[in-house]
């Protein structure tokens, strides 16, 4: 996990200090991963959202994409609890885990190439904690390829598609777009397309006994 001062990524920090600045009571630093190492299930988002996660501290936290997703990982067993879009709400995953591809927030919710791949040691990090892993959810091509990186696999041999199931064994990889608020608002996502994505992660997840991976570089 970066520090909270991380400073790796100048234009990210830049834009930390002026929310900080701007948004002194805001969390403003590098957002961890949220639900037990031990999990099955990974979900990859892209970069916390400027007054989501980069806000509350926990990521799909205070916007909606958190509405709609911890809503469906609660119908399929994820997660347990009420989601109030607070950090301190009580709020529990089960048996998944979730993190971003790029832990700060971006300015206008773009991280750029570089900092996509300055980021990927911790994205590599936080799969190698998880022994149990047997099924990765990825939302957005760039959460999608920057999982294939970090596991070691070439981006041309798994093209992202939504509702694409890849084996990158002893794993799969569903692929989903991203559950923001403007796809769902122009129909490029449903909450049906999305639950089917999350539907298959729990077949999945019901189906494999417990396994080992880890990165490989």
């Amino acid at each position: 996990m970066p520090g909270r001062d991380c400073p790796r990524c100048p234009r990210l920090v830049a834009f930390r200090q002026s929310w900080r600045q701007s948004e002194p009571g805001w969390f403003n630093a590098p957002v961890d991963s949220f639900g037990p190492s031990d999990a099955r299930l990974l979900i990859v988002g892209l970069a916390p959202g400027l007054r989501g996660a980069n806000r509350t501290g926990r990521p799909f936290t205070g916007d909606y994409a958190g509405d709609l997703l911890y809503a469906t990982l609660t119908e399929f067993g994820f997660a347990h609890g009420r989601y109030a879009a607070s950090a301190d709400d009580g709020f529990e995953l089960l048996d998944c885990r979730i993190t971003n591809a790029v832990r700060c927030v971006p300015p206008d919710n773009k991280p750029t190439p570089q900092e996509i791949t300055t980021c990927r040691d911790y994205l590599k990090a936080a799969i190698a904690e998880m022994n149990n892993l047997r099924a990765v959810v990825a939302l957005g091509r760039i959460a999608h390829e920057s999982f294939v990186q970090a596991s070691g696999a070439r981006r041309s041999q798994f093209p992202f598609a939504h509702g694409r199931a890849h084996v990158l064994a002893p794993l799969t990889l569903l692929d989903s777009y991203h559950c923001s608020r403007y796809n769902t608002n122009t129909g490029v996502l449903t909450s049906q397309m999305f639950r089917d994505v999350i539907a298959q992660a729990r077949k999945l997840i019901d189906a494999q006994p417990s396994g080992a991976i880890a990165a490989t570089s």
